[in-house]
């Protein structure tokens, strides 16, 4: 078989692990034949392709970023979309079937797609850990190391001027990072989307803390509403799967927490440098596996599924069931940290 990889959405520490596990296995064990797609969805619309061998996967795991490259492109959208016209490109260039690596949205896609006929198998992939049909998703762990790393250099420089600091991280729907990477930092406050807050409670929280002579460190999940909000801050417009680009709700809790309290206040959102940089080791092994177990999934075509990780175990799930819950964090885990704030 001819096998076209793809990586699509927003890229992560271990994308190329991913690959490189799936083109060493298929091509030593199995023989296959692949070919790379440029830019996620975008590259297949486009018929963007090139030939993927040991050669380009080398020395690979630990190498941050995408070899593929990435985009948002929605395969259906544009002159060139739809099943249809996928199918064609694919047929032209003698390709098989898709292994499409990526997370919500890109195996949104995918499900419509094979539900469309495109022979398709998914990786998944979230710095958030938001999909519930995998324990762990590669990328989250050294997203929390990289968050935790930059929230005690912040705690530093906190305690020098004896300021708050909030430290905002990514997480749209799910409070993942900030729950780890805050629980690791010692932080005395964590505000994540499944659990509204109101700013006078964030703001009692931090003055607790001062007042036994801490300086307040406050992380924050981009997606965290304050209680009366209605929707998750954003005013940087809607990406290609019409979805807000959140963003900023540090830089409206700082100067509120400041005005409150009287505590001098400084916001960090620290955005694309969780998903920059070298996977951890963690990261490394898992997208690794995920991509050996890929392979063999090609080899019994299983189409319209996905690999994951059930506990140590790599399974199969249904893309229907990848996207069919949000992984959230329960309460109880956050009833353990909220036990250490203040």
């Amino acid at each position: 078989m001819k096998i076209g990889i793809l990586t699509s959405g927003g890229d992560c520490p271990g994308l190329n692990a991913v690959i490189r596990g799936i083109v060493l296995k298929g091509t030593t064990t199995y023989d296959f034949e692949f070919v790379g797609i440029r830019d996620g969805w975008r590259g297949v619309v486009d018929a963007d392709f090139f030939p993927l061998t040991r050669h380009e996967v080398k020395g690979l795991s630990k190498v941050g970023g995408t070899i593929l490259g990435t985009s948002r492109t929605n395969p259906y959208d544009g002159p060139h979309g739809g099943a249809e016209n996928v199918a064609k490109n694919l047929a032209k260039h003698g390709i098989d079937a898709i292994v499409a690596i990526g997370g919500e949205g890109t195996l949104a896609a995918a499900n419509r797609l094979s539900a469309d006929g495109i022979r398709i198998l998914g990786v998944p992939k979230t710095i958030d850990n938001d999909l519930r049909a995998t324990d762990y998703s590669f990328g989250f762990d050294t997203a929390v190391n990289i968050a935790t790393d930059s929230m005690d250099r912040l705690r530093t420089t906190g305690d020098s001027h004896q300021r708050c600091m909030v430290a905002e991280v990514m997480g749209r729907h799910v409070g993942w990072i900030a729950l780890h990477a805050g629980m690791a930092a010692g932080a005395h406050a964590i505000c994540i989307p499944e659990v509204p807050m109101s700013i006078e409670e964030i703001c009692d929280l931090v003055t607790s803390a001062s007042d036994r002579g801490r300086a307040p460190l406050v992380v924050v999940s981009e997606g965290f509403k304050l209680k009366g909000m209605d929707q998750a801050y954003s005013d940087k417009g809607l990406d290609a799967f019409n979805r807000p680009r959140l963003g900023g709700i540090s830089e409206v809790l700082a100067p509120e927490i400041e005005r409150r309290t009287g505590i001098e206040t400084r916001s960090t959102v620290l955005g694309h440098i969780q998903r920059g940089g070298s996977p951890s080791a963690f990261d490394r092994v898992l997208a690794t596996r995920l991509g050996l177990h890929a392979a063999d999934a090609l080899v019994d075509e299983s189409w319209g599924q996905m690999v994951a990780l059930r506990g140590t175990d790599i399974v199969r799930v249904p893309f229907a069931e990848a996207l069919g819950e949000l992984n959230t964090v329960p309460l109880q885990r956050y009833e353990e940290a909220a036990a250490l704030f203040g």
